[in-house]
C-alpha cells in the first residue's frame, strides 16, 4: 500500500550519489537544422543559426525579435538560471530551434493539421489566458468526469520576461466533443497572481536544488484516471521523469520516474514516492522525513517514460521505455485502483508468455526504437493502436492486445515532410474513421492538432509485420505551405 508524500527537497546523500556517472541511452531523430523562412529562431525568438545547442551551452543561439516580442532569451540563459529550481533552460531545452509563430503545416494526403492547441494562431488564445506562448507533448487522458485533461512539458511564456517565464510542465482541461472542428480548452490550474492567466508548474521533483543543479527538469510523459470506490471519486495520475542531462538530440539521461497524484481534477499533485523508478547506481535512498523509495534495480531504465491504458478488465497497463529514443517497449499491469497503482510491488510484468512479478522477467513487446509511446483502443480498426515517433517519423502499429503481438508499422507523417516531428499523443475520444492526435516540432514548439483517415490506412493483422512505405516517398504526403495565423480558418 503505498503513499503519497509530497516531497521539495532530498538529503544531500543522495544528491551526492547522482553525481554518479549514468547510461545514456538514444538515438537521435531527424530534426531541423535551419529555420523556415521567415527566419524566426526560439520561443522568445532566438535565431537558429547552424544547429542545435549542447548541453550545458548555448550553441550557435542567437537573439532577434520575434512576433512582437521584443524580449531575448539569452539573457536568462546566460545567467545560468531561469529562477526556478528545477531547472536552467540552457541544460533544459537544447534542441529548439523555431519560434511559436503559430504556422499550420498545410499537407497532401491522409494525415491533416486542422489548429494550433498552443501558442500564437491558437483559438484557445494560451498566450492570453495561461501564459503559455511555446511549449510541447500534450499527454491527454479521460479524467472520468466529461473532461480531457492533456499535460505539457517545458513551457513559456512572456519573452519579456527575464526569466521567460518557464515551467516544467502544465495541465490544460477540455470538454469539447466535437473533435473534428479542434480542442477548445476550458481552464488551466492557474497560479496566484501575479501575473494574471498564468498556469502553474503542477508537478515539482524530488530534487529540488538550487539552479537545478541534479534536475533540470520534470516531464510528463502519461496520465490515467482511476476511480476510488470508497471514497466515490476519481484520481488523476500523471507518470513524469526527471530529466538529469540533455545529450545529442534524441539523447537524455534521467534520475527517476515516479508517478503524481491529484484528488481534485488536476488543481493539485503530489508525488507518489513508493512509485519512484531510480535511475542511477550506486544509490543511496535516504529522503527527508525517513521516506525511502523502492529499492533500485537496474531494470527500472526500461521505466523512465511510459504509456497507460486503462484496460477495461480491471486493469492499467503501462507500457514502460528508456529516457532517449533508442528503446523498445515493455509491458507491465496493475490492478485499476489507487491502492494498487501506487506500490510498484504489486505490479505484473509481461514475459512474452506469462504475466511475471519481477521486473528483471520484462520482455520488449514493441521492438525498439520506440520514444513517447502513446496507446489506445480503437473502435473503427478493433485494435489497439501504438503510436510514437522514430528516426522513420510519427509511426502507429496495430495489436488485438496489449501484449502484441504487434503489427509492422505504417508512417502518418514522414521526416521527409515534417523532419523537426515528436510526441505523436491520441485523443481519448476519437472514434470512427478520424483518429485525433496532437504533434509538436522543434521548429514552432508548440503542440498542433492533428488527424488522420483511417479508412486509408491499411487494417494491419497483427501477423502483418511488414512495414508499409513512408508516404513522403509514394509521392501521398506532401508538405504544400505552412498557413499564418491571419491564414487560419475561424472557430466554428
Amino acid at each position: 500500500m503505498g503513499r503519497t508524500q509530497s516531497v521539495r527537497a532530498v538529503n544531500r546523500s543522495w544528491t551526492a550519489a547522482l553525481s554518479a556517472a549514468a547510461v545514456t541511452v538514444g538515438l537521435s531523430v531527424a530534426m531541423a537544422t535551419s529555420v523556415e523562412a521567415d527566419g524566426h529562431g526560439g520561443p522568445c525568438g532566438q535565431s537558429a543559426g547552424g544547429g542545435s545547442g549542447s548541453p550545458g551551452s548555448l550553441g550557435s543561439l542567437g537573439s532577434t525579435a520575434n512576433s512582437g516580442s521584443t524580449g531575448s532569451l539569452i539573457g536568462s540563459l546566460g545567467s545560468g538560471s531561469l529562477g526556478s529550481a528545477t531547472g536552467s533552460l540552457a541544460n533544459s531545452l537544447p534542441w529548439i530551434i523555431g519560434s511559436p509563430d503559430g504556422a499550420l503545416p498545410v499537407l497532401t494526403g491522409r494525415t491533416k493539421a486542422i489548429e494550433m492547441v498552443t501558442g500564437p494562431g491558437s483559438p484557445n488564445k494560451s498566450i492570453e489566458k495561461y501564459g503559455v506562448s511555446g511549449t510541447d507533448l500534450g499527454i491527454m487522458w479521460d479524467n472520468g468526469q466529461g473532461q480531457v485533461l492533456m499535460a505539457f512539458g517545458d513551457t513559456f511564456g512572456d519573452c519579456d520576461d527575464p526569466p521567460t517565464q518557464w515551467r516544467s510542465n502544465v495541465l490544460f482541461r477540455s470538454s469539447d466533443e466535437t473533435l473534428r472542428d479542434g480542442m477548445r480548452i476550458d481552464s488551466s490550474p492557474l497560479a496566484p497572481p501575479p501575473p494574471e492567466n498564468y498556469s502553474k508548474q503542477i508537478i515539482d521533483g524530488l530534487l529540488d536544488l538550487p539552479l537545478g543543479s541534479f534536475e533540470f527538469t520534470v516531464l510528463p510523459t502519461a496520465g490515467v484516471a482511476v476511480y476510488e470506490e470508497d471514497r466515490d471519486r476519481w484520481v488523476q495520475y500523471v507518470r513524469f521523469m526527471s530529466v538529469r542531462e540533455w545529450g545529442a538530440p534524441g539523447e537524455w539521461t534521467t534520475n527517476y520516474s515516479a508517478v503524481a497524484r491529484s484528488d481534485d481534477n488536476g488543481e493539485t499533485w503530489d508525488v507518489v514516492v513508493p512509485t519512484v523508478r531510480v535511475n542511477l547506481d550506486p544509490m543511496d535512498p535516504a529522503f527527508p522525513d525517513g521516506i525511502v523509495p523502492p529499492a533500485f534495480s537496474s531494470n527500472n531504465g526500461n521505466w523512465q517514460m511510459s504509456a497507460f491504458v486503462p484496460g477495461g478488465d480491471g486493469y492499467v497497463y503501462e507500457f514502460g521505455t528508456t529516457s532517449g529514443r533508442n528503446g523498445a517497449a515493455r509491458l507491465a499491469r496493475v490492478p485499476a485502483n489507487p491502492a494498487d497503482l501506487e506500490d510498484l510491488n504489486e505490479y505484473q510484468y509481461w514475459t512474452g508468455t506469462v504475466w511475471s512479478p519481477n521486473i528483471a522477467d520484462a520482455e520488449p513487446v514493441i521492438e525498439e526504437p520506440v520514444s513517447e509511446l502513446s496507446v489506445q483502443w480503437n473502435d473503427y480498426l478493433g485494435k489497439y493502436i501504438a503510436m510514437y515517433t522514430d528516426v522513420g517519423g510519427l509511426k502507429i502499429r496495430l495489436a488485438d492486445h496489449p501484449e502484441g503481438p504487434w503489427s509492422g508499422t505504417q508512417t502518418l507523417i514522414s521526416p521527409d515532410t515534417l523532419p523537426s516531428l515528436y510526441g505523436g499523443f491520441m485523443h481519448p475520444w476519437a472514434t470512427g474513421q478520424y483518429l485525433y492526435f496532437v504533434l509538436t516540432t522543434w521548429d514552432r514548439y508548440n503542440v498542433i492538432y492533428m488527424r488522420t483517415d483511417l479508412s486509408k490506412l491499411d487494417k494491419m493483422s497483427p501477423a502483418d509485420q511488414v512495414d508499409r512505405p513512408d508516404p513522403a516517398k509514394t509521392g501521398e504526403q506532401k508538405l504544400l505551405r505552412f498557413d499564418i495565423p491571419e491564414d487560419l480558418p475561424e472557430e466554428k
